[in-house]
This record gives C-alpha cells, structure tokens and sequence, in this order.
C-alpha cells in the first residue's frame, strides 16, 4: 500500500548509489547476493536476542534490496537477476520471523507461526499471478521496473519493514505485532485472490469474445 511513495521517496538516493557501483563494474546479482547474506546475520543475531543489531543488518538488507534493481535499471535487466531477487527476498522474510520465533520459542511461536501462514499466503497470491501475468503479457503501470507483474495489497515490502523494526524496537510485544501482521496478511491474501481470480477470467473472456469474432 505504501510502496509507491516510498519507492518515490528512496529513487534518487539509491540512482546515485548504483552510479557509484557501475563505475566499479559491481553487478546487481553480486549486490542482491551480499544483501542477503546480511540478511543472514539479522537471522542469527535475533536467535541469540541482538535485537538491536539485527535491525541494522535487516535495514542494510533493504537498502541493498533497492539497490541492485536501481544498478540493474542503470546497466542489465536479467530474468535471471530477478528470479534471483524474488527468492531471496521471502526467504530473508521468512527468516526474520523464525529468528524472533527462535529468540523466545514459549512466547513467539504460536504468532510467528501464524505470521509464516500469512506470508505464505502474500507470496503465493503474489507469484501465482505474476506466471499468469507474464503468459497473458499484463502490464503494471505503478510497477513498471519490476521484473515481475508486481501485484499491490494492504501488505508490501514497505509495510513489511516497518513491522519488521516495530519487532526490534518492542521485541517483548513481537507476538501483538507478529498476530497483527498476520492479521492484515491475511486481509492481503483475500483481496489478491478475488482481484487476480477476477482479472484472469476477464482476460479470459474477453480473449473468447475476439475468437468468436
């Protein structure tokens, strides 16, 4: 819901950062790759309850995150490179989540549990369609430099980082925040279902309509 703005608010800084990087012949896989090792350590640093320090790591991640597409716009788009991208990406996601999951099993399972459900549900709504997009040729004029039919909802990356420092900040109260998020994943979920369900059999229609022409 939140990512228009803000990927209108990070565009200059992070095109100034990639200029920097091509000059130096860096390559977006090898920033999408060193970004997630980082993400990594956020993983392990909130299994041992450095809270603080893994949301540095969990920012840096972002950063880099943004950073190797603005390098890819600059030099190379792959469908390789965002393949790449995409995949790390929910498995970053998800480690997060296991990680406050591991920090305090008897408080943090149950909600961290139900949060992994709910990013299920985002994540599969959100490719399924995106195959479907890209056999059907849809276009996403809010996303236009995505290398994926990017599908919008309640929940996206921007929402999904302030929970995510909310977590750090307030780690004793993950489980509200983790259950809320959950919650409003859930409401994503619904809502990409009907929508991507809806736009499919449309296509579909009007497809039939041009044949019986």
């Amino acid at each position: 819901m939140l990512d228009p703005w803000a990927i209108k608010l990070v565009d200059s800084p992070l095109k100034a950062c990639a200029q920097i990087l091509k000059k130096r012949d860096i390559k977006p896989d090898q920033v999408t790759i060193a970004g997630f090792g980082i993400g990594l350590l956020a993983f392990f640093t909130l299994w041992m309850n450095g809270y603080k320090i893994a949301l540095f790591f969990i920012i840096l991640n972002r950063i880099m995150d943004g950073l190797d597409g603005a390098l890819a716009r600059l030099t190379t788009r792959t469908d390789a490179g965002g393949f790449l991208d995409i995949c790390l990406d929910f498995i970053f996601y998800s480690s997060v989540v296991a990680g406050f999951a591991l920090s305090d099993p008897q408080n943090n399972a149950l909600a961290a549990a139900l949060l992994l459900l709910g990013f299920v549900g985002t994540g599969t709504s959100f490719l399924a369609f995106a195959v479907m997009a890209r056999k059907h040729d849809l276009k996403n004029m809010v996303y236009p430099h995505k290398a994926l039919y990017y599908m919008g909802g309640l929940t996206e990356g921007t929402e999904t980082i302030i929970f995510f420092v909310i977590f750090c900040v307030f780690p004793d109260h993950f489980y509200f925040f983790a259950f809320l998020f959950a919650f409003l994943c859930l409401i994503t979920t619904i809502t990409r279902v009907l929508s991507g369900y809806a736009t499919l059999k449309e296509v579909a229609n009007n497809k039939g309509k041009m044949v019986s022409k």
